[in-house]
């Protein structure tokens, strides 16, 4: 294989496509510093699976892609193309199938780079294999960079042999023994994973056999449990059910007795009405009595103040004329004493008249005595004058008084007349009063009894009400528990239906194998180890059905090793089972391990 042409396109300095040919012989580049002479080397370097950013001079990878310049803007992808002459078809077996080998590896910003030989898309590690196959690539010594030289001269033995073998053309073989070596180690690797893979599957094989077991143990007591649940809840449905029927019977019986109280209060209330009509014209007999009662006593206390004011007023006047009567006296007493004085002074001056003479001294003194007597007479008579007037007066007052008396005692017998008027009232107001009171307790008996009568009306209604209230809560209840049962039932039927489609379906294709197998008690986990869902299969004779199908015994018999007991000796099966049970033998677990080698294929335990 040669090389032939070498394209750029947008990797470092060569920013526009450029086309290097490599003629035969040697060819040299020649140019300044800074042109672009090891951008090609690095270009071929890259192109031949490069992946190192150190090696291309950069930090990063897309530091290859031509980052722009001041007159120029940054490319976002960069792209070698080498162009092989493979004429003599030395190229690998995979890449051996055209004369030109094209080359290309393409990097875009932030999506990495990618390989295509003649168009196809390849991995970089075949792009890698196949410069290495031609005994060269991106690390070949043949690609000789700044300071390569002084490495090969201080290089140590084992790199100075990577260039011979190069250089001898087998450098490609050991390339391709150290992949060999890495996928032995691999293989290796997932060798022993297989095993570790296969011995987790053999205990997850006994696990699953022995959930297989619990799911067939599970399968029994979920039927046996859905059975039982079955009846359960029948049961309850039917309890349900009675007790929903004596909760009707007895939402009717209290349904009457409520009536019946109904019928009891209405009435009772028509009796407490007819009663209430009776009783405004007795309330309105008794109210005209108590005001006639009223107006009487108030008269008669009116009266007796007015006799007790007219009898005190006669005693007033009656110490009053007694005493006017002494005032009377004693003003005649008086008089007499005057008349008396002056009788006696009128004898005295007819005395001293005569003896007078010669003593008018004596008489001038008994002049001043009689004008003095004179005086005392004149204020007795004054004193007589008003005792006489206060006599009149007193008498005036005294007639007055003796009419006031009259017209009282009048006015007294007209008010007694009226007394025992009012008092004949009263008391035919008290009969009245009684017959009314009496009306009124019959009244009030009557109404106490309605009363009472329409109380317990109300509460036989009440209790009859909350009795309905409970019959009815009962009911809801029953109801609720029997729609549950219902449902439960429901829920029950579905599972049976699914059920039965199910085993329809299992038994679709002529029925199971397992309704034709017949096995002794205590033996029935050894059948379902030895056969689990095969048992579910159906017998069959038809070409291309899914089931068991008779097959002819084997060429040589083959006996269960010694001391294994064959499982056909407690099992009866159909002849589509023959052949397979024959090689099913049943031991103890204690001798399992010992007699498994000496089992034969086919045969198990």
């Amino acid at each position: 294989m040669r090389f032939n042409r070498l394209k750029l396109n947008g990797f470092k300095s060569f920013v526009d496509p450029t086309d290097l040919v490599i003629a035969d012989g040697l060819t040299g580049v020649v140019g300044p510093n800074g042109c672009g002479k090891s951008n090609l080397l690095e270009a071929l370097r890259w192109v031949m699976g490069e992946n190192r950013a150190k090696a291309m001079r950069g930090a990063g990878m897309e530091d290859v892609i031509f980052a722009g310049t001041s007159s120029r803007g940054a490319r976002n992808f960069g792209e070698v193309v080498l162009q092989i002459d493979n004429s003599e078809r030395l190229a690998p077996s995979g890449f051996n199938d055209s004369d030109i080998l094209e080359i290309v590896r393409r990097i875009t910003r932030d999506a990495g780079s990618a390989y295509k030989v003649n168009g196809k898309d390849v991995r970089a590690r075949d792009v890698q294999m196949l410069f290495a196959d031609a005994s060269t690539g991106a690390h070949s010594p043949a690609l000789v960079r700044q300071g390569q030289i002084a490495e090969l001269i201080n290089a140590k033995p084992k790199n100075r042999r990577r260039i011979l073998e190069e250089a001898a053309g087998i450098s490609g073989l050991y390339q391709r023994r150290h992949e060999a070596e890495l996928k032995l180690k691999g293989t290796e690797t997932n060798l022993e994973r297989v095993d570790d893979v296969i011995e987790q599957l053999a205990n997850q094989l006994g696990q699953l056999a022995r959930q297989a077991k619990q799911a067939q143990r599970y399968r029994d007591i979920g039927e046996q449990l859905r059975r039982s649940e079955g009846m359960l809840l029948y049961r309850r449905w039917k309890e349900a059910d009675e007790a929903r029927q004596a909760a009707q019977e007895q939402l009717t019986e209290r349904v009457k007795a409520a009536a019946q109280a109904e019928a009891d209060a209405r009435a009772a209330a028509k009796a407490r009405t007819e009663a209430e009509d009776k009783l405004p014209p007795l309330r309105e007999e008794e109210a005209i009595a108590a005001a006639v009662l009223q107006r009487l006593t108030v008269s008669r206390d009116e009266l007796k103040e007015a006799e007790e004011q007219a009898v005190q007023r006669i005693d007033t006047l009656t110490r009053r004329i007694e005493q006017l009567v002494r005032d009377s006296d004693r003003e005649e007493a008086l008089n007499r004493d005057a008349g008396e004085t002056i009788e006696r002074l009128e004898w005295e001056r007819t005395e001293l008249a005569k003896a007078s003479e010669g003593h008018e001294a004596k008489l001038e003194a008994l002049a001043e005595e009689a004008r003095d007597a004179k005086r005392v007479l004149g204020e007795r008579e004054d004193a007589l004058s008003q005792l006489t007037e206060d006599v009149a007066r007193l008498a005036a007052r005294h007639q007055s008084a003796t009419r006031l008396l009259e017209d009282s005692k009048k006015t007294m017998e007209k008010s007694e007349g009226e007394a025992d008027r009012a008092r004949a009232a009263v008391t035919s107001a008290k009969a009245a009063l009684d017959a009314a009171k009496l009306a009124f307790s019959e009244a009030t008996y009557s109404q106490t009894q309605a009363q009472e009568a329409a109380q317990a009306a109300e509460d036989a209604l009440t209790k009859a009400d909350e009795d309905r209230s409970a019959a009815q809560g009962r009911e809801a209840d029953a109801r609720a528990e029997r729609s549950e049962a219902e449902g439960e039932m429901n829920a029950l039927r579905a599972e049976v239906m699914a059920l039965a489609r199910l085993l329809e379906r299992d038994t679709a294709e002529g029925g199971q194998v397992l309704d034709l197998v017949k096995v002794q008690k205590g033996f029935e986990a050894a059948l379902g180890a030895a056969l689990a869902d095969d048992l579910r299969a159906p017998a069959t004779d038809e070409e291309g059905a899914s089931g068991w199908r008779r097959l002819q015994p084997y060429d040589a018999p083959q006996p269960l090793p010694s001391g294994v007991q064959p499982l056909t000796d407690v099992v009866t099966v159909p002849d589509v089972l023959v052949r397979r049970m024959s090689q099913v033998g049943l031991v103890d677990a204690a001798d399992a391990a010992l007699i498994q080698p000496l089992l034969k294929p086919g045969q198990r335990l």
